[in-house]
């Protein structure tokens, strides 16, 4: 049974994991769809301002937190390698550190760095911003995903 600080970083994981899911799942549920509905120039402005306001210390204190406390969940588990949950810890630590840090690093952050070198008001700038919002949210999809079946296997690694 996993108990004590160990337990505490378990149950940390869960909802670290859960909150960055949920984050995910609305971009992927309403927000994406919403800025696509806008004209090109109008969704890439909105989606810019919202990019550099995502790496606020409200989002990233969630989404790194995750990330540091996946980490660290490994470890432990690796060194203490405990009698039950041990399959758990260690695939929602991986899912959430490749299925969602790091789809973020190469897939979802190069596409934010290029839509904000596009000119919104150009015909270039008018087909990258389809083929982004397609691209962008197929991959948060992924992400979403990772991060909510971390938050899964951390929590049946409790029971």
């Amino acid at each position: 049974m996993i108990d004590g600080p160990y337990f505490v970083l378990t149950v940390l994981g869960v909802l670290a994991c859960g909150l960055t899911a949920g984050a995910f799942a609305a971009f992927s549920a309403f927000v994406m769809r919403g800025l696509a509905a806008l004209p090109p120039a109008q969704g890439i402005a909105a989606m810019n301002s919202i990019n550099v306001t995502a790496v606020g210390p409200a989002f990233m204190a969630v989404f790194l937190g995750a990330t540091g406390l996946c980490a660290v969940l490994a470890v432990v588990t690796f060194v203490l390698w405990p009698e039950d949950g041990t399959v758990e810890l260690l695939l929602g630590s991986a899912l959430h550190l490749v299925g969602s840090f790091g789809v973020t690093v190469a897939a979802n952050i190069p596409r934010n760095d290029a839509l904000a070198e596009v000119d919104p008001q150009s015909a270039k700038g008018a087909a990258y911003w389809r083929t982004y919002v397609r691209e962008w949210t197929a991959w948060n999809h992924v992400r979403g995903a990772a991060s909510l079946a971390a938050a899964a296997c951390f929590l049946l690694a409790l029971t």
